[in-house]
């Protein structure tokens, strides 16, 4: 009986510890399954790998993605998973989310070839070359017939060919080469920034600022801390001479990198020239032409690639040199203003007025005209007009200069000086001159008849001086007699005209 009891107590105790045992290893195990999702009851649904590549197929690239990030999450090493995601990537042009996830799946499964060429492919676009080289050796350790792998050799080749022959022209500063060079090399590597960058900062050297702000702006609101994207944009803010702006961006580059050699560069450019600048502008102001001539000089000198800048200063020594009264120096000064800036119209207008002064009226005709197409204000217009007149007077006899005389001589001092230039040209006065010398006497004689048939008359005077009806005035005297008239002056002033002369 106390055998039997024993035997009882020990057959529950038993029961009772498996019991208990069996109880903690369940535990155990729910906890373990929990904190492991590659346990098998938290596998995914088989469907959602499907559902992923029929989204894909449908070209549902941002749907496909997210499925295969869900996928990951699930069972985040199973490279497939990364690979195919970053199939997604590049369809939806986000190549350095692809990148990452080939890397991950190359780290993953080392030897899965079809990752490599991925990698290949991606880092091309990017134009990450010394990573596509590394990449591309691997890939010809394992495959080197691989039809694939030599269609990304030979794109390799392409763009370093192309990069090479840019950096030489650049060193060359054959600016239109190396835009050539990137695009060439942008065929293949579409979306390196490195390239675009570089194409946008020779775009700017070439005065072409519309197509490089446009580059540099579409990666700066992508990369905002960017510096090359900066460093363009104020280069571009340089060159248009919005000067200020254009500090603040060298500054903001400098704080980001303070080692960028060009920004550096260029920004301490921009503070010379904005200060020689502006030293000749206040010797301007305080009438000190020659110092503003001298300070606008250097300034010149500072930065010949700066055209805006420089077309100001042109334009600066001409307004200078018309005030020290050099107005050759001035016309000069004004079309190197507009070598630099065609649409200069300051500069037009200054070149016009000393022109003017210069009595080349043509030339300053011309600018006018130029000048109103630009802007069609009732100023120009007159100075048009008073230019054109001028023009046209130039082209005719000046009857003041036959005469002697200046244009505000009185009635008297016109029959004076008709009566001494008449007598110093008639043909009897030089009896014994050549046939070519009493033809040119005798064409003087009437000169000075015709310039007294004009002024005499206060009506064809005043019509003279106006410019109106010119030709009709000067061809009212085609016909005339120039010795009748003489005879008539000397008979109605006092004398026959024969008591002037007295020949052996």
């Amino acid at each position: 009986m106390y055998f039997y009891l024993s035997f009882s107590i020990l057959i529950d105790f038993a029961l009772t510890y498996l019991l208990s045992v069996t109880i903690r290893k369940y535990r155990s195990n729910q906890s373990t399954m929990s904190a492991n999702p590659e346990q098998p009851n938290e596998l995914p649904n088989p469907q959602s790998r499907e559902t992923a590549k029929e989204l894909y197929a449908q070209k549902k690239y941002k749907e496909a993605l997210n499925e295969y990030s869900q996928l990951i999450e699930q069972k985040p090493n199973e490279a497939l998973n990364y690979l195919n995601r970053a199939a997604c990537s590049i369809m939806l042009m986000k190549y350095d989310s692809a990148i990452d996830d080939t890397k991950k799946c190359i780290e993953l499964d080392k030897e899965l070839y079809k990752a490599y060429i991925r990698l290949m492919k991606c880092l091309l676009i990017v134009g990450d070359i010394i990573q596509a080289e590394t990449t591309l050796s691997r890939l010809l350790e394992q495959d080197p017939k691989n039809k694939a792998v030599a269609v990304h050799q030979k794109d390799l080749e392409y763009v370093k060919r192309f990069l090479k022959d840019g950096e030489s022209a650049f060193a060359a500063k054959d600016y239109r080469k190396v835009v050539y060079c990137m695009d060439r090399c942008l065929d293949v590597s579409k979306s390196c920034i490195k390239f675009k960058l570089i194409k946008a900062e020779c775009l700017a050297l070439l005065g072409r600022y519309q197509e490089s702000q446009k580059i540099a702006n579409d990666i700066f609101h992508i990369h905002p801390k960017n510096v090359d994207a900066i460093y363009v944009r104020a280069v571009c803010l340089y060159f248009e001479d919005n000067i200020d702006k254009a500090f603040t961006h060298f500054q903001h580059v400098l704080k980001l990198a303070p080692d960028h050699t060009k920004a550096l560069e260029m920004y301490k450019r921009a503070k010379s020239l904005k200060k020689k600048k502006e030293e000749g502008n206040a010797a301007y102001k305080s009438e000190q032409y020659q110092k503003a001539y001298n300070l606008y000089t250097e300034a010149l000198a500072i930065d010949p690639q700066n055209v805006a800048t420089n077309a100001k200063l042109h334009f600066n020594k001409g307004m200078v040199a018309a005030k020290l009264g050099r107005l050759k120096e001035s016309v000069t000064e004004c079309s190197e203003a507009l070598k630099l800036d065609a649409n200069y119209l300051k500069a037009l207008l200054r070149r016009a007025a000393s022109y003017m002064e210069l009595k080349e009226f043509e030339e300053a005709t011309h600018d006018l005209e130029k000048a109103y197409k630009m802007d069609s204000s009732r100023e120009i217009n007159r100075l048009l007009t008073n230019a054109k007149l001028a023009l046209k007077k130039s082209k005719r006899k000046d009857y003041y200069k036959i005469l002697g005389i200046d244009k505000n001589a009185s009635t008297d001092d016109i029959k004076k000086a008709y009566r001494k230039r008449a007598m110093v040209h008639h043909p009897d006065r030089h009896p014994y001159a050549t046939e070519g010398e009493k033809k040119e006497q005798e064409k003087k004689f009437k000169e000075v008849g015709e310039a007294y048939g004009i002024l005499s008359d206060p009506k064809k005077r005043s019509r003279y001086d106006s410019g109106d009806d010119l030709d009709d005035i000067d061809n009212a005297f085609q016909d005339m007699d120039p010795n009748a008239q003489f005879r008539s002056f000397f008979t109605q002033h006092g004398g026959y005209f024969h008591d002037y002369f007295h020949f052996g």
